[in-house]
């Protein structure tokens, strides 16, 4: 939402009595270092003893309410940017059932993963203007949050996304793990909940569709933008570092639905 996050509180399950404490102090000094680099200050938090590991942070921040990205806002005619690839759900499968299946992907995945969503900060505030609509992706799949962002834009109307699938940017190797069968839950129970939402006219491999639903962490952000100022959006968030970010969809007036091409 282009909001600076301030201070940071750690939230803690461990199962102590089954895993060594130097598991826990890793854990803790990555989202130590994480919190670092977003420019905050970790103050402390909370533990409790879990059977599984559980780890996150509550966060903090401000944010200027006049130029705040939100979630709806996106104009017919803007296109679509997403920064990062998706895929993580799958691939954080395949690792918790055969963590040599690719560790190529794994590699991949844990990178952007661990890249924060920082593109606010990175962009110049007249970019960062001119982004309409933004949401990131997470545990609804890229459907789900693109679905959010449908709902009303600057005339009051609902928006359609015209999605082109070939062009999403995707963590290496995940359609093939997907065709083996390392796909979550999540992403199964995603697809159910949204696919009367979703017309596809594409001939798609079922991998493919899984992927469209696939359950993310810590996936990119998903931005709404003119149509004259997407390339310069683009170029600017590939020197951020979001080297994969792709325009892949445009808005189109509609009923809140995606249509897959």
């Amino acid at each position: 939402m282009r909001g600076r996050p301030v201070v940071a509180l750690n939230v803690v399950g461990f199962p102590t009595q089954k895993l060594p404490l130097d598991v826990l102090k890793k854990v803790l000094e990555g989202g130590f270092s994480k919190t670092r680099e977003a420019g905050a200050f970790l103050g402390g938090g909370h533990s409790v003893m879990d059977n599984e590991p559980k780890y996150g942070l509550v966060v903090y921040g401000e944010v200027d309410a006049d130029s705040a990205w939100r979630t709806t806002g996106a104009h017919a005619g803007d296109l679509l940017i997403l920064t990062k690839p998706i895929g993580t759900g799958i691939v954080a499968t395949t690792n918790k059932i055969d963590a040599a299946e690719n560790t190529e992907s794994v590699i991949e995945a844990m990178r952007w993963m661990a890249t924060l969503n920082d593109v606010p900060s990175k962009l110049p505030d007249n970019l960062c203007r001119a982004v309409h609509a933004a949401t990131d992706v997470t545990g609804f799949g890229l459907a789900g949050h693109v679905l959010n962002m449908l709902g009303e834009h600057s005339g009051g109307k609902p928006l359609n996304l015209r999605l082109s699938l070939r062009d999403v940017p995707l963590i290496k190797g995940v359609l093939e793990l997907a065709d083996k069968g390392f796909v979550p839950e999540g992403t199964h129970r995603n697809h159910d909940a949204y696919e009367h939402r979703v017309k596809i006219s594409g001939n798609y491999s079922p991998a493919e569709i899984d992927v469209l639903f696939d359950a993310q962490t810590s996936g990119g952000l998903l931005l709404a933008v003119p149509p004259n100022r997407a390339g310069e959006i683009l170029e600017a968030c590939r020197v951020a570092g979001f080297s994969r970010a792709a325009i892949i969809g445009e808005f189109t007036s509609g009923e809140e639905t995606i249509e897959v091409q």
